[in-house]
């Protein structure tokens, strides 16, 4: 853990972040007293089928796209 000033802090800042974010804390002071932290942020941790059962998908979703639609996707008219 690092204790930094204010004054270091707001001219430094760019580096205290890249220490933050490789998992040092930083703690940063004003008259001598902590006033704020930094610390790397947590990746949320991904559940799985947290949609299951919310996301509905039409039949019609599977049925072939008309002729007119596919000529647009690869840049042609349709005949």
């Amino acid at each position: 853990m690092s204790k930094i000033n204010i004054h270091h802090a707001k001219t430094n800042l760019s580096r205290l972040i890249e220490r933050a974010a490789k998992g040092d804390e930083v703690v940063i002071s004003r008259a001598g007293k902590p006033v704020a932290r930094l610390v790397p942020v947590k990746a949320a941790r991904r559940r799985k089928g947290l949609l299951k059962n919310k996301i509905k998908i039409r039949p019609s979703f599977y049925k072939p796209l008309p002729e007119e639609v596919i000529a647009a996707f690869e840049g042609r008219t349709a005949e």
